[in-house]
């Protein structure tokens, strides 16, 4: 089936679309947008969460199982899955035998780019939510009305996604895993920064770098590309851009940012920070654009990582009819997609603090982030995500946490992989024999005792992972995200 096909199949209005593992974070938000859009909605999870419970609530018929019989009473023209899914589901075979399409989620999501005359996508191994929340809620306060999918809750929007009244403009979160971006169209892309990552997928650094120039090579000539102008890895990734789509080459409108004394291709970066300070822990700078003054932002939000997530959300913004005033205020006002550094509240006096935090580098970040806000005891817990990663990555996880005085494990955390032979305790092992005095739990409960018991007044708790971030909110007494 070709694209005009799909397109026709999947967003004509009241056509029937059912949502393989719907409650997931990326699969509700495209669930809901199909329901704004005029589609007749289902799907089904294997839990009940709270992202479930709100599709009800909109009149989306959830089955909480996953069986043959739910695609025979439903009957969808199409089915929409996700990586997670594998092809032997009892749904996905029901869809097979009766001849429904069968459309992995990045595609759809794809497909849904190509309905918007401008489409930003927000690419990179870490910040992709926080900027893709930051250039959105600037595009919003500019009033140029985008549709937005995040791969977060976002207060503003209470819940992941928002629809816009027009097919002008989309923002959207580009992920490399299983090369899902690939599928994407963009006219506006980015690329935050090159790390090492999903190393069950690409097993070296020089696998990932291609990914991203694969993802840069499908933009077409006059499209905007925003780059970090201090991303070592940033010229590699264009030049194979370049031999993969020659027609690039000097075609692509590159827009950089970075700070001052950085250069990009000899140059100055197009967008650059100046006067970089922090007030209680919080970045305050001065940016200029093409050397003219842009004028002072301030954030909610802590970290240089952020102020590196802000550059490139004003860029996109910018560069898709955004002014300084729409960039301060939304920025001014931004507190966080959730889990990027969410304060949960307190729990005897001590600060609580959400962090997706799943990569060596953003561990770093998010620590030296914490670091600047005052505390008496800082402790960082972390929970690995995917086994795969936590093998492949065990050094930079060993040298991020053997940075802070009080690290603490949590067992890996993962819902796809079937090799569960490495252990969370085997980074705490090593970390120990660095002479840090860290801690190792296999389950939740005593990982959230053990931290009842010891946090007091002043102290600091960074709770960064998947699951293990529930304790943040289970210590504050945090039921609402969007209060």
């Amino acid at each position: 089936m070709n694209i005009g096909d799909l397109k026709k199949l999947i967003f004509t209005p009241n056509n029937k679309i059912f949502f393989v593992g719907i409650g997931g974070i990326s699969m509700c938000g495209l669930a809901e947008l199909a329901k704004h859009q005029g589609m007749e909605v289902s799907g089904s999870d294997l839990q009940v969460n709270a992202r479930t419970k709100y599709l009800e609530s909109l009149d989306i018929v959830v089955y909480h199982g996953q069986t043959a019989a739910n695609i025979e009473e439903f009957m969808p023209d199409a089915i929409v899955y996700t990586l997670a899914v594998p092809e032997d589901n009892p749904e996905r075979t029901k869809a097979r035998e009766l001849g429904i399409p069968e459309i992995e989620r990045a595609v759809y999501l794809g497909l849904l780019n190509r309905n918007y005359q401008q489409t930003i996508n927000i690419a990179g191994t870490n910040g992709k939510t926080t900027t893709t929340a930051m250039c959105s809620l600037i595009l919003i306060e500019q009033g140029l009305d985008p549709t937005v999918h995040l791969g977060a809750e976002l207060k503003q929007f209470k819940t992941t996604v928002r629809p816009g009244s027009n097919n002008n403009l989309m923002v959207s979160e580009a992920c490399e895993f299983g090369k899902s971006f690939l599928h994407f169209y963009s006219t506006t892309a980015t690329v935050l920064n090159i790390e090492h990552d999903h190393v069950d997928i690409f097993p070296t650094i020089d696998d990932v770098i291609f990914a991203f120039a694969e993802f840069v090579a499908l933009l077409e000539p006059g499209s905007n590309l925003v780059v970090p102008a201090f991303d070592p890895l940033i010229p590699n990734m264009l030049d194979q851009a370049y031999k993969i789509n020659p027609e690039l080459k000097n075609k692509l409108k590159i827009f950089s940012f970075g700070y001052s004394g950085d250069k990009f291709e000899g140059q100055s970066p197009d967008l650059c920070c100046e006067s970089l300070r922090f007030v209680e822990g919080y970045p305050v700078f001065s940016l200029t654009v093409d050397n003219k003054s842009f004028g002072e932002i301030k954030l909610k939000i802590p970290g240089k990582y952020n102020v590196d997530n802000a550059m490139a959300a004003i860029a996109c913004a910018y560069l898709n009819g955004a002014e300084y005033e729409a960039a301060r205020k939304a920025l001014a006002e931004f507190t966080g997609a959730e889990g990027r550094f969410t304060e949960t509240g307190s729990y005897n006096g001590a600060r609580i603090i959400a962090d997706y935090a799943h990569h060596p580098d953003s561990i770093t970040a998010t620590l030296e982030a914490a670091e600047k806000i005052p505390h008496k005891n800082l402790y960082a817990i972390f929970q690995p995500i995917t086994f795969s990663r936590a093998k492949g990555l065990a050094d930079g996880f060993v040298t991020a946490l053997s940075k802070t005085t009080n690290p603490i494990l949590m067992e890996v955390y993962d819902d796809r992989e079937k090799d569960h032979s490495f252990s969370s305790m085997i980074i705490a092992t090593r970390i120990q024999e660095k002479g840090v005095n860290a801690l190792f739990f296999d389950s939740l409960n005593k990982l959230e005792n053990h931290l009842r018991e010891i946090l007091q007044p002043g102290d600091l708790a960074i709770i960064m992972g998947q699951d293990v971030r529930t304790i943040a909110d289970n210590l504050a007494g945090r039921e609402d995200h969007f209060a």
